[in-house]
C-alpha cells in the first residue's frame, strides 16, 4: 500500500458546497462567492460570535464538499451510464449558481478541510470567501441541513510508505511528466495560438522549481497540487479528491498529465508547421517579436485553478488577461470620474497609455498603476456643501456655546469666518453669473464674425482678458483663514476645530505633527524611490474624499526641526501659506494641487518652538487657560454627566454641589486645562460606583446617599494636594496682599508681601525666591518712599533719612516658589509706606500695578485670573491700575458682581482708597497742581 489511513478523527464541522465545477483540494487556495449565499452568512456570523471568545491565533476551519456528479458515485467510483437524467439536470442547472440550496443528497462524499483566511472584494457583488484546502475528509453523517450544512466527518491525513518501489515509480514519473508539460508551456508561450494552460514563462520557470523541491513524503500534495494546475474536468477532479491513497491518486493524476501534455504536443506540432517559414529555418527576429505578441496579448495571465500560498512569486487564483483589461478599463473609468485638473488629466492619460503598454511582469507596471490610483483618489473637484442658510450663524454659535463653555474672543473669531465664508459664496455665485455671460457674449461674438467683413470682425482677446480677471478674482474669494490656537494643554484645541467642522457640515481630518522629522512626511516621497507615497496632507485628502475638509495640524510647536532628512517646518510654508497653497506640489503626485478651499486649524502648547516664517501664516489666537469659576460650569454641562455615564450610573446617583467642585478644582486639580479634574470627577463617580453596587447587593440602597459632601473627599481622593491662601483675618502695619495671575497650574492666587524694620544702617534684606524684576520693584518702591517721606509725615524734615538707623527686610511667603514681575510695584510701597506709618492695611483689600519713580502706578497682565483668584481668597476690594480698566470689561458676572474694583493712576489715588480718613500733607499738592515728584 502506497497509503493506509491514519487514525480517522471524527469531528463537527460546518460544511459548504461548492458551485460546479470548483473542488478543493488540499493545498490549495480557492475564493468561494458569498453573494445570495445565506448559507455561507450564517457560518460567518458563527465564526465571528466564536472568534471573540478564542485565541487571537486560532485557526478557524470549515468543510468545503463539492456536488454530485451523473458520471461519479459518491465514493468516487466512474459510473459506465449517465444515471438519472433529472439528478444531472439538477446537480449542474439549479445548484451550479447557487448550490447554497442543495440537499444532502447532492452532496459528494468526500471534502476538504479549509482554513478560512478571510473576505475579499471590492464591491458588493465581487465579495468573496477565501479558504485553504488542509486535510481530505469523508462524510460520516449530515446533522443539519439549515441554516447551513453541519456533518459528522473523518479527517485523513496522507501516509506514505517512502520504501514502496510502485509509489516511488509512480512519483518519478509525475514529476518527470510535470516538467515535461512546464516545458511544452514555455515552449507554446512563443506561438502565436495560446495552449490549453496559458501561463507565463517567469510562473512556469518557478513551478519548476517548486515541483524539484518536493520529496517522496510529498507525494500526495505534488498530485493535488498538479490536478489543480492542469485543465482537470470536474469529475476528475472528483475522483482525485476521492482517491485516499496515494498511490491511486498518483496514477490518476499522471493519465490526466499524459492526455494533457498529448493535447499540447500536437497543437504545437500543427502550430510550428504552418507557422514555419518555407525555408525550413525558423527567423529568431519572427521568433522574439512572437514571444512578445504572446506576453502583451496574455498579460498576467496564470494557471486556471489556485496556486497554494506559499509559491514563490505567484498570486494565484484565475487572473486572466480578459480581467486585467478590465481592471485597466475599471481605472480609466475611475479617472473619467475624478474629474482631475487639465493639468493632472494630461499626465494621467500619458501614465495609462504606458501602463496599457507595459508588460504587467514588469516592476514598473505596479508602480505605474498604483501612481494613477493615487491620482483617482485624490477629490480634486469634489465638495462638500456648506450649510450656510438665514440660520447659520445661530446654529453655529449654539453647536460651539453646547460644545465649550467660555473662549469668548476664539468663538467670536470662528462665527467671523462663518460670516465671511457666507458672503464669499455669495460673491462666487454672482462671479460665476458674470463668466457666464461674458463666455456666452464670446460665443455669439465669434458666430457673428463669420458674417462680417475681415477688417470689421471683432477680436475676443478683450473677453477672454475679462474672464480670466474674473478667475483670478474667484480664486482670492476662495481663500481660507490657517488659525493657530495656542494654549495649555487640555484646554479643547482639539475638540474646538470638531466643534467647527460640525457646525460647517464639513469633514473632519486631524494630522498629528508630533515627532515629524522628515520632510517626506509632509511633501510626500518621489516616485524613483521604492515604496514611494504621498505625504500627509495628499493622505487626508485622500482618506476624506473632499477638497474643502476641516484639517487639525495637531501639536505643530512640536514639528521636527532642519536635520539630514530635510526640514519638515519649511516644507509647512507651502501648505500654510494662502499664496501658495493653491498650487501645492507634493513630491509623489508631481501635479499642483489646490489646498485653498481646506480650513487648517493648527494647535500649539508655546509659540516658542515655531519658526518665525511659519507663525507669520498662521493667525495666532490664545487660549490662556480656564479659570476657576469656568471649570466649575464645565464639570457642571460636560465633565459630570459624562462620567457618571461613563461608570454605569444615573444622573441621580451622584450629585456634586458646587463647594465640593471647587473643593476638587482649587485643592487637587491645579492646572490649565481640565483633564485632571475630570480624572478627578471620575475617581469620585467610581467611589459612588462601588458603595451603590454594595448596597444594592446588600439590599440596603435606603441607605446610599447620593450626595459628596466636602468631607468625603478626603477618604475618596486623599490628602489635599494644594493649599489655598486665604485672606488675613487681622491686619497690622506692613503687611499687604498682592495679586498673582499664576500659580502653580496657571491659576491665579493672592500674594502677602511683609515688611518689617530693625534697627541698622539702611541695608535692605529679600527673601522668598524673588525674581530680579520684582528685586527691582522694591527698590523702585523705596526709593519713591524715601523721596517722598516728609510728603507722607514720615519724617520731620525734607533732608531727613528715613533709613538713616534701622534696616528692612522684604519677604513674600512659599518661598520655594519662584516669583517674579513688577505687578508688586504698588503692593511694596503700600506696604512701606504701611510699615513707616504704623497703619495697617485692611486685610480684604488686594492690589496689583507696576509703579515708577514719578509714581505713576502703570497697567500690569493677567487680570482676569488675579480677580478671579483674589474672589476665591475672600478679598472684597481690589486696586487696579486705570490702564486696565478695558481689561476689566471682559471679567465674568460673579467677578463684577463680587468684587468692588477701584482704578487708580497714582500712588496718591492709591493712598486715598487704602486709608480714606487719613490725611498726608503731600497729598494736597499731588490734588491741586498735578506735582508728581521732585525728581
Amino acid at each position: 500500500m502506497g497509503k493506509s489511513p491514519s487514525k480517522a478523527e471524527s469531528k463537527v464541522l460546518p460544511i459548504l458546497p461548492l458551485a460546479n465545477p470548483s473542488v478543493l483540494l488540499p493545498g490549495v487556495t480557492l475564493r468561494i462567492p458569498i453573494t445570495d449565499r445565506a448559507d455561507v452568512a450564517a457560518v460567518l456570523a458563527k465564526i465571528y460570535s466564536r472568534a471573540t471568545t478564542a485565541k487571537p491565533d486560532a485557526t478557524i476551519t470549515v468543510g468545503c464538499v463539492p456536488l454530485n456528479s451523473s458520471l461519479v458515485s459518491k465514493d468516487g467510483k466512474l459510473l459506465l451510464d449517465e444515471g438519472d437524467g433529472g439528478a444531472k439536470s439538477k446537480g449542474g442547472t439549479i445548484y451550479e449558481s447557487n448550490p447554497g440550496i442543495a440537499k444532502n443528497k447532492d452532496l459528494f462524499g468526500f471534502g476538504c478541510v479549509a482554513k478560512v483566511s478571510g473576505v475579499q472584494g471590492r464591491r458588493q457583488g465581487e465579495l468573496a470567501l477565501v479558504v485553504e484546502g488542509l486535510h481530505r475528509f469523508r462524510i460520516v453523517k449530515i446533522l443539519q441541513e439549515k441554516p447551513y450544512f453541519e456533518g459528522m466527518i473523518e479527517v485523513v491525513n496522507d501516509e506514505v510508505n517512502a520504501s514502496n518501489t510502485e509509489v516511488a515509480e509512480l512519483f518519478q514519473h509525475l514529476k518527470q511528466l510535470s516538467r515535461e508539460l512546464l516545458a511544452l508551456v514555455r515552449l507554446s508561450s512563443i506561438l502565436p495560438r495560446s495552449p490549453s494552460v496559458s501561463l507565463s514563462p517567469i510562473v512556469a520557470r518557478r513551478l519548476e522549481l517548486y515541483i524539484a523541491r518536493k520529496n517522496i513524503e510529498e507525494a500526495g500534495s505534488l498530485a493535488d497540487f498538479m490536478a489543480n494546475v492542469v485543465d482537470c474536468t470536474h469529475e476528475e477532479k472528483l475522483r482525485i479528491l476521492a482517491a485516499l491513497d496515494v498511490k491511486e491518486r498518483l496514477g490518476r493524476v499522471v493519465e490526466v498529465l499524459q492526455r494533457q501534455i498529448q493535447g499540447i504536443q500536437g497543437s504545437t506540432r500543427i502550430t510550428v508547421t504552418s507557422s514555419a517559414p518555407p525555408s525550413g529555418t525558423f527567423d529568431i527576429d519572427r521568433l522574439r517579436k512572437l514571444q512578445q505578441e504572446a506576453l502583451f496579448r496574455r498579460g498576467t495571465n496564470g494557471l486556471p485553478g489556485s496556486i497554494p500560498p506559499g509559491f514563490p512569486g505567484f498570486s494565484g487564483g484565475n487572473q486572466g488577461g480578459e480581467e486585467e483589461i478590465n481592471e485597466l478599463d475599471e481605472l480609466k473609468k475611475r479617472l473619467e470620474e475624478a474629474k482631475l485638473s487639465p493639468e493632472a488629466d494630461k499626465v494621467a492619460q500619458r501614465e495609462l497609455q504606458r501602463l496599457q503598454k507595459m508588460n504587467p511582469a514588469q516592476a514598473e507596471y505596479q508602480v505605474c498603476r498604483n501612481y494613477l490610483e493615487n491620482l483617482a483618489e485624490i477629490p480634486w473637484s469634489k465638495m462638500t456643501e456648506d450649510h450656510l442658510d438665514a440660520a447659520t450663524l445661530t446654529r453655529a454659535k449654539k453647536q460651539l456655546d453646547d460644545d465649550h463653555y467660555g473662549l469668548e474672543k476664539i468663538k467670536k473669531r470662528l462665527l467671523e469666518y462663518l460670516a465671511v465664508l457666507k458672503l464669499k459664496q455669495a460673491a462666487n455665485a454672482d462671479l460665476d453669473l458674470q463668466i457666464k455671460q461674458l463666455t456666452v457674449a464670446a460665443a455669439a461674438g465669434a458666430k457673428d464674425e463669420k458674417a462680417e467683413d475681415e477688417a470689421e470682425k471683432p477680436t475676443l482677446k478683450e473677453p477672454g482678458e475679462a474672464e480670466s480677471k474674473l478667475l483670478e478674482k474667484k480664486r482670492m474669494v476662495d481663500k481660507s483663514p490657517i488659525l493657530l490656537l495656542v494654549g495649555p494643554p487640555g484646554t479643547g484645541k482639539t475638540s474646538l476645530a470638531k466643534s467647527v467642522a460640525t457646525a460647517l457640515g464639513r469633514k473632519f481630518h486631524r494630522i498629528s505633527l508630533g515627532g515629524v522629522r522628515d520632510e517626506a512626511e509632509i511633501r510626500g516621497h518621489r516616485r524613483t524611490y521604492v515604496a514611494a507615497m504621498p505625504g500627509l496632507i495628499v493622505n487626508g485628502l485622500k482618506k476624506v474624499g473632499v477638497a474643502n475638509p476641516v484639517f487639525l495640524l495637531d501639536e505643530i510647536d512640536k514639528l521636527g526641526m532642519s536635520n539630514f532628512h530635510g526640514d519638515p517646518s519649511a516644507a509647512m510654508l507651502e501648505v500654510l501659506d494662502p499664496e501658495q497653497n493653491h498650487t501645492f506640489t507634493d513630491h509623489y503626485v508631481n501635479i499642483p494641487i489646490d489646498l485653498s478651499k481646506i480650513l487648517f486649524i493648527a494647535t500649539a502648547n508655546s509659540l516658542d518652538t515655531i519658526p518665525p516664517p511659519l507663525l507669520d501664516r498662521m493667525e495666532t489666537i490664545q487660549l490662556s487657560g480656564y479659570t476657576t469659576l469656568e471649570k466649575r460650569h464645565i464639570a457642571t454641562r460636560h465633565l459630570l454627566p459624562k462620567q457618571i455615564t461613563t461608570n454605569g450610573l444615573a444622573s441621580d446617583l451622584v450629585q456634586l454641589t458646587p463647594e465640593v467642585l471647587d473643593k476638587i478644582i482649587a485643592s487637587y486639580t491645579r492646572e490649565s486645562g481640565v483633564r485632571n479634574l475630570e480624572r478627578e470627577i471620575g475617581s469620585v463617580c467610581r467611589s459612588k460606583a462601588v458603595e451603590y453596587a454594595s448596597a444594592k447587593d446588600t439590599d440596603s440602597l435606603t441607605g446610599y446617599n447620593p450626595i459628596v459632601s466636602l468631607a468625603d473627599l478626603d477618604t475618596i481622593l486623599g490628602i489635599e494636594r494644594f493649599s489655598e491662601e486665604l485672606a488675613e483675618q487681622h491686619s497690622r502695619p506692613g503687611v499687604v496682599t498682592g495679586l498673582v495671575a499664576y500659580s502653580t497650574g496657571g491659576q491665579g492666587s493672592i500674594l502677602f508681601i511683609e515688611v518689617a524694620d530693625m534697627p541698622g544702617s539702611g541695608r535692605v534684606q529679600l527673601t522668598g525666591k524673588l525674581g530680579d524684576v520684582l528685586k527691582e520693584s522694591v527698590e523702585v518702591a523705596l526709593t519713591w518712599v524715601k523721596a517722598h517721606a516728609f510728603e507722607l509725615a514720615l519724617t520731620h524734615a525734607p533732608e531727613e533719612d528715613i533709613m538713616k538707623s534701622r534696616s528692612i527686610h522684604v519677604h513674600c511667603p512659599s518661598g520655594a516658589i519662584p516669583k517674579d514681575g513688577p505687578s508688586a510695584g504698588l503692593a511694596h510701597t503700600i506696604a512701606l509706606i504701611s510699615l513707616f506709618s504704623g497703619k495697617p492695611v485692611p486685610p480684604t483689600l488686594a492690589m496689583t500695578g507696576e509703579v515708577s519713580l514719578r509714581g505713576r502706578v502703570l497697567p500690569v497682565g493677567g487680570i482676569k485670573e488675579k480677580l478671579i483668584g483674589a474672589l476665591r481668597a475672600g478679598v472684597e476690594k481690589v486696586l487696579l491700575p486705570e490702564g486696565n480698566r478695558k481689561d476689566a470689561r471682559d471679567l465674568p458676572v460673579e467677578v463684577l458682581e463680587g468684587l468692588q474694583i477701584m482704578h487708580v493712576t497714582h500712588i496718591w489715588d492709591a493712598l486715598r482708597c487704602v486709608w480714606p480718613e487719613a490725611s498726608w500733607p503731600g497729598e494736597r499738592r499731588w490734588g491741586a497742581g498735578g506735582f508728581e515728584s521732585r525728581l
